[in-house]
């Protein structure tokens, strides 16, 4: 599942309605996720790997310093879009918070928190054991939406040359995780967790699109 971003006069976050954006910013979104690749295993020759746009965000709780893609090159990434105000994040982040300390620096997980409060967000990430760092894009949320995210959690692998190799729409499991960083790898044979199952020999897909569980 996932939670929309709320727009502009949309209930307070927290609340029980779901949220939409505005219907032009919605339209861009619309259009900018149309050029996000999806393969499946009738794919017969996957397109290149996207590059990943480059930001810069304040990082959350550390006034002063920011957190900057650019700053990463040459390391795998993960990219994970949240809120406090959001529902499956609260199932999701503790699981992320393990998972990127069991990586030991292999992987560089970075949260970028969308369109919330800072307050609720750094007590959202403390009873969380997030130790990541963790960027804020306060409303209109235009990095988050440069990425064609209009709900949240969704979560981003990125190659070492920061190309995604894989998109999770949804709370991520430590599976989905697992087949993201595979697909960054470029491994042989992959098998991904979710809607689609592709197998690409000696080459890896452009995009793998994996959609948590309902």
């Amino acid at each position: 599942m996932s939670e929309q971003l709320p727009g502009p006069g949309a209930a307070a976050p927290g609340g029980r309605r779901r949220y939409r954006l505005p219907l032009a910013v919605g339209a861009a979104v619309a259009a900018a996720a149309a050029t996000v690749g999806v393969v499946s295993a009738t794919s017969p020759s996957p397109r290149p790997m996207a590059v990943a746009k480059n930001f810069s965000l304040p990082e959350l709780g550390h006034p002063g310093s920011t957190i900057s893609l650019a700053s990463l090159a040459g390391r795998p990434v993960i990219i994970n879009f949240f809120a406090s105000w959001c529902g499956p994040c609260r199932q999701e982040t503790p699981l992320l918070a393990r998972f990127a300390a069991g990586q030991h620096g292999r992987v560089t997980v970075i949260g970028v928190d969308s369109n919330d409060k800072a307050a609720a967000a750094a007590q959202f990430l403390r009873a969380a054991g997030v130790r990541y760092p963790v960027g804020s894009d306060p409303f209109p949320a235009t990095t988050t939406t440069s990425y064609g995210v209009y709900a949240l959690p969704q979560t981003f692998v990125l190659t070492g040359a920061h190309r995604i190799a894989a998109r999770i729409v949804g709370a991520a499991t430590l599976r989905q995780l697992d087949a993201g960083i595979a697909a960054a790898a470029g491994n042989g044979r992959l098998t991904a967790a979710g809607r689609h199952s592709v197998s690409y020999p000696g080459r890896a897909p452009a995009v793998i699109r994996i959609e948590a569980n309902k």
